[in-house]
């Protein structure tokens, strides 16, 4: 490679995943502004909306003493239809590095394909890698985990939409050896492509069309908007159907009693997940948000310096 992308959770190995989270752990301990980023800059294309991503990476750019440099994919020549590639060779020009939250995961494999700078996936249809790093920090910080070896005792119930996150989820067990049980709607579960890529890690993800038996024995019970971004039209539909996989404080109470509950955000509180779950003493949903930034800055270094 000539360059260190972070497209997938797939991109990287085990040993490199425990890095990254060893990495963020001691920048969360040890918070202080370096110059290990000095002289870099990061564009960041915005195609979908942004909270934690936007402000994580900005924030992170900051601390590591580099610059951040917000690129609305309306503002540039994208919108007149510039091709990817040619934008990422403009970019590639200006800039030590891309973040990208994307409409299409093929743009951002022809953006990667193209620039001579490292990209990061910040967000697709497909995958969402930045934010299964920081749950997996998290979760080991629940659990007072010290190697990710360990995270091989826990077991993740994720139960809602098959979606970017259910995916990403699945590529991590299947590097790491835990075991996902992921419980969706018939009609509505993982893309086969990422089935097949988490069954050649070995047999960590089990499909359960029942919620309560997926969560039955969980440590971890994750959820996520019924509805993801581009699907919105499908929202009421979607209340229907889904109705039986809410994480409510019946479900969670099936769950091991040092359970804990996981919400990428943003929330559509009383929907996917109730007010009282996600406010509940076994949320720990800030502390996921919190760890945005920590593992971002470790993505940032493990692609920039």
């Amino acid at each position: 490679m000539k360059h260190k992308d972070f497209l997938s959770i797939a991109d990287l190995t085990s040993a490199e995943i425990s890095k990254l989270l060893d990495v963020a752990r001691q920048l969360k301990i040890h918070r202080h502004r370096s110059a290990d980023l000095k002289g870099k800059t990061l564009g960041m294309i915005f195609q979908k909306p942004s909270t934690r991503t936007a402000v994580s990476f900005s924030v992170g750019m900051y601390e590591l003493g580099g610059y951040s440099l917000p690129l609305n994919a309306r503002d540039l020549q994208l919108k007149r239809g510039e091709s990817m590639a040619d934008t990422a060779r403009t970019l590639s020009r200006y800039l030590s590095g891309i973040m990208i939250r994307a409409d299409r995961h093929r743009d951002i494999q022809e953006l990667a394909q193209h620039a001579s700078i490292p990209v990061i996936n910040g967000l697709t249809e497909k995958e969402h890698p930045c934010q299964v790093m920081a749950d997996l920090l998290t979760v080991m910080e629940a659990f007072e985990l010290h190697k990710t070896k360990e995270l091989k005792d826990i077991r993740v119930a994720y139960v809602g939409d098959g979606n970017n996150m259910t995916h990403s989820w699945m590529l991590a067990a299947g590097l790491l050896g835990f075991t996902l049980v992921v419980s969706c709607p018939e009609g509505y579960d993982p893309e086969k492509e990422y089935i097949q890529k988490a069954s050649a890690f070995g047999d960590h993800v089990v499909l359960e069309r029942d919620p309560q038996k997926a969560v039955a024995e969980a440590s971890v019970i994750y959820t996520d908007v019924w509805a993801s971004m581009g699907k919105e039209e499908e929202t009421d539909r979607r209340k229907q159907i889904f109705k039986p996989y809410q994480v409510n404080e019946a479900l969670v109470a099936l769950a091991k009693k040092d359970a804990v509950v996981m919400h990428c955000l943003p929330a559509h509180r009383e929907e996917e997940i109730t007010n009282a779950v996600l406010e509940g003493p076994q949320s720990i949903v800030f502390e996921q948000v919190e760890n945005r930034l920590h593992i971002q800055k470790a993505i940032l270094l493990h692609c920039l310096k």
